[in-house]
């Protein structure tokens, strides 16, 4: 067995069943890995929580405030370095069924002829869809980020082995929380010495340009930063944090997976993002905005100090007024490009032969935008009453939102329907999709003790749709608040 020598699993259960899983490890051929580690050496251990998106999801990369809550669910990263500069990760199979995945490669596939850190488009073909080891990047990429934005070097090399109750695909972070869990023990195993919010970054920056995904940074920012039961209120202007609001005593949040699977990289998420950086040109060509191209073809860089570069300091009166008029409802990328030159999203790319939703996409963030800044001040003066079913009607307008995006889905949708079909008057108060939508997961706001009417909304969406959905509750601290154990 492995003794704690540093830090504290903080009575969490899925952690105590981790630490005991390495024990049966130690020098065993238990969970079919053989003998993965150095029963001599010693673990460094982290665990970082998916989260479930209250509000503002998809606006997070125009700017808006967001409210997000760390999950119950977790991944667990050991790590254990060696003399050899090589990597070698082990992911274990959801819930121990099945073998886990493993990768390995040398530490030195990430450095050029000269010793330099690998270009980030070379690692990103080296872990390219389809090739069987894109999910490694999550992990491996780490080591290449903190390699070329902090220049640190790998003298050792590491063995990590990943242990996740995240649900992958539900469109609750479960990259973000596998990015955070590894770099968190990196960060502990080498004294690299990271900030919560730098490593945040950073990890958004293994996501973005070593597995290629999209993704704004409130992911990253909750698994890092949250705490137990509180929202964390961020800005993404680009990451402000500006503190945990507590839920009202009498309320919850519940997730519901709707059975579809949900992905951040998925065309439908990217289509809409790039949208709504096509509709900030205009708008920002409309108000007499510097620019010039810089960053390569399709790339722009606008001289904004009015909106500072983001659509949700659009109040919704001025896009009323001044520029929802402007912005087409459908617009070819081919176009676009002919008359704009570009867009300043350094992560997306319009396509010429794609038709982009430039309207909505720009819309979704203003008004989002507006609606968490309701959202929370409801929160910070709660007094009861009926407060609880204008958040739920806050909730709405932005489920209502995200399906004019055309990021909704059959499933979700009728999750959706039938929370508010239950209503109050059986404690269920607002609903919508998460994160990227297109799937995935729907936030439950009700009650406190409305979880049998969580459990029979599920139970009816399954009798509906032959899908049985997972239902989350709960939450847990972020990466930051859990600190580190070293196991010797």
């Amino acid at each position: 067995m492995y003794r704690i020598a540093t830090g504290t699993t903080h009575g969490l259960a899925d952690t105590d069943a981790f630490v005991r899983l390495l024990g049966r490890l130690r020098g065993t051929a238990a969970e079919g890995l053989g003998d993965f580690f150095d029963a001599r050496g010693e673990l460094t251990v982290a665990r970082a929580p998916g989260r479930l998106d209250l509000m503002g999801g998809i606006a997070d990369y125009s700017g808006s405030l967001v409210l997000e809550l760390p999950t119950a669910s977790a991944t667990h990263v050991a790590l254990q370095t060696q003399e050899q500069r090589s990597l070698v990760v082990a992911s274990l199979a959801p819930g121990g069924e099945g073998a886990p995945r493993l990768f390995e490669m040398p530490l030195p596939d990430f450095e050029d002829e000269g010793g330099r850190p690998l270009e980030y488009a070379d690692a990103a073909r080296y872990f390219e869809r389809g090739g069987g080891r894109h999910w490694a990047s999550y992990v491996a990429g780490a080591f290449l980020v903190l390699m070329r934005e902090k220049g640190f070097r790998f003298e050792r090399g590491a063995r990590l082995l990943v242990g996740s109750s995240v649900p992958e695909g539900k469109g609750v972070s479960s990259s973000a929380a596998l990015e955070v869990a590894t770099m968190r023990a990196i960060d502990a195993a080498y004294g690299v010495g990271l900030a919560p919010r730098e490593l945040a970054f950073l990890c958004q920056k293994v996501e973005n340009m070593v597995a290629c995904a999209p993704c704004g940074v409130m992911d990253q920012m909750t698994s890092a930063c949250g705490e137990a039961d509180r929202l964390l209120a961020l800005l993404c202007q680009p990451a402000e944090l500006l503190g945990n609001v507590a839920l009202p005593e009498g309320l919850a949040v519940w997730g519901v997976d709707s059975g579809i699977r949900h992905s951040v990289g998925g065309a439908d998420y990217g289509t809409v993002r790039t949208a709504a950086f096509m509709g900030y040109r205009i708008m920002a060509d409309a108000a007499g905005f510097a620019w010039r191209e810089a960053g390569g073809p399709g790339r722009v860089r606008v001289e904004d100090a009015k909106w500072g570069g983001y659509l949700a300091n659009v109040t919704p009166a001025e896009f009323e007024e001044q520029y929802e008029r402007l912005l087409p409802e459908r617009l070819e990328g081919a176009e676009f490009l002919r008359t704009y030159k570009g867009i300043n999203d350094p992560v997306t790319s319009v396509e010429p032969a794609r038709v982009y939703p430039v309207r909505q996409a720009a819309r979704h963030p203003v008004y989002e935008h507006d609606r968490v800044k309701k959202f929370s001040g409801v929160l910070q003066d709660w007094r009861g009453g009926g407060q609880a079913e204008e958040l739920g009607a806050l909730m709405y307008e932005s489920h209502e939102s995200y399906t004019a995006c055309g990021l909704g889905s059959g499933g979700t949708d009728l999750l959706v329907r039938l929370a508010r079909e239950a209503g109050p008057a059986q404690g269920l108060y607002g609903a919508k999709i998460t994160g990227g939508g297109s799937g995935g997961t729907v936030a439950v706001l009700g009650a406190r003790e409305a979880g049998p009417a969580v459990a029979q909304l599920a139970a009816r969406y399954a009798e509906l749709t032959g899908r049985t959905p997972l239902v989350l509750q709960g939450s847990s601290p972020g990466a930051a608040a859990f600190g580190h154990l070293k196991l010797v």
